[in-house]
């Protein structure tokens, strides 16, 4: 099967990839579409030390499965895979299991091929109002609905999200329903996109340096960004870590012991909301779509995924 293959070193096409074998348990999976994200671009830098087909975000179709009533469904899949034994897992916390597997980001192939296999518990059937490119969005959307897992936000807090880019997008528009919502960033072009929802966007030189938010949510990709996002949280108040690099963060300790401020990491999250929002029509994301290319141009879809001023990129099996 023709996938993308990572080598440590370096992305390669391989139009001979062995087929992945399906488990019991498992699903196999003929990918439709990929989104490329900040982490897949992460992992070329040296990010998680990865080694094997990239990509997380996918929407596909079920070709077997041992629950028959799953084949040929549209379906996406949350990522981690647990070992089933540990206490994180028997709580239903795979995402924290020390032994898991993670779809194209941790000792499981990806996305960026043909097909995948994925266990069945894991995977979320697409309902027919939802496109395939809009679904391939569940899996980070449901990243930013997982903010509302971990806090419980009050309509009177003023909230500061740093950052316009792919994730920051979706953020934003989970965010505004929730609290009175600021947007900083640095690319004219998506704080527009921004606006054009209603949301309040402005570039960091615009920003009032000596206000103080109740909640900041960091969703830059700059390792060095928690050093700027920590003078502008108020005592007490909560830092919302989105950010995963290569690069090492330095962090403040001493401003968030005095200031007693509660840093919260945030990752994976809920799919049935997202699935919801989209289905809905709560969340828009075609507007964020920057281009799709197949997976044979997978060398012009990484060089445009990689430009600042680009939002989102899918590529097409």
């Amino acid at each position: 099967m023709k996938a993308l293959y990572f080598d440590g070193k370096r992305l390669e096409f391989r139009e001979d990839y062995p087929m992945p074998e399906r488990r019991s348990g498992e699903a196999l999976i003929r990918v439709r579409y990929a989104g490329i994200c900040g982490t897949d671009l992460e992992i070329l830098r040296g990010y998680a030390e990865f080694r094997g087909v990239l990509g997380h975000e996918f929407v596909g179709e079920v070709v077997e499965a041992d629950d028959e009533s799953l084949i040929g469904e549209r379906v996406v899949g949350e990522i981690n895979i647990g070992c089933g034994e540990c206490e994180f897992c028997k709580k239903g916390l795979e995402k924290h299991c020390a032994n898991r597997l993670a779809l194209g980001i941790r000792g499981k192939d990806g996305a960026f091929a043909e097909y995948l296999t994925l266990p069945e518990k894991n995977l979320h059937r697409v309902p027919e109002e939802i496109s395939d490119t809009e679904a391939v969005f569940t899996e980070p959307l449901a990243a930013a609905y997982e903010i509302l897992t971990q806090l419980h936000l009050k309509p009177s807090w003023k909230a500061l999200l740093l950052g316009d880019g792919r994730l920051g997008q979706l953020i934003a528009q989970v965010l505004r329903h929730h609290v009175d919502l600021t947007v900083v960033g640095r690319h004219q072009r998506k704080l527009e996109l921004l606006r054009d929802l209603g949301i309040n966007a402005i570039m960091f030189n615009e920003l009032d340096r000596s206000m103080r938010f109740d909640v900041v949510v960091d969703a830059t990709g700059n390792p060095n960004a928690v050093l700027e996002a920590i003078k502008l949280v108020k005592p007490m108040g909560f830092l919302i870590l989105k950010t995963t690099t290569s690069k090492p963060s330095k962090m403040p300790l001493s401003e968030i012991v005095v200031n007693e401020i509660i840093v919260i990491g945030s990752r994976c999250g809920p799919f049935k909301p997202a699935l919801n929002a989209l289905k809905e029509r709560l969340i828009k994301v075609d507007y964020m779509i920057d281009g799709i290319y197949p997976i044979t141009d997978w060398k012009k879809a990484f060089e445009k995924a990689m430009s600042r001023e680009t939002l989102k990129i899918i590529l097409k099996m």
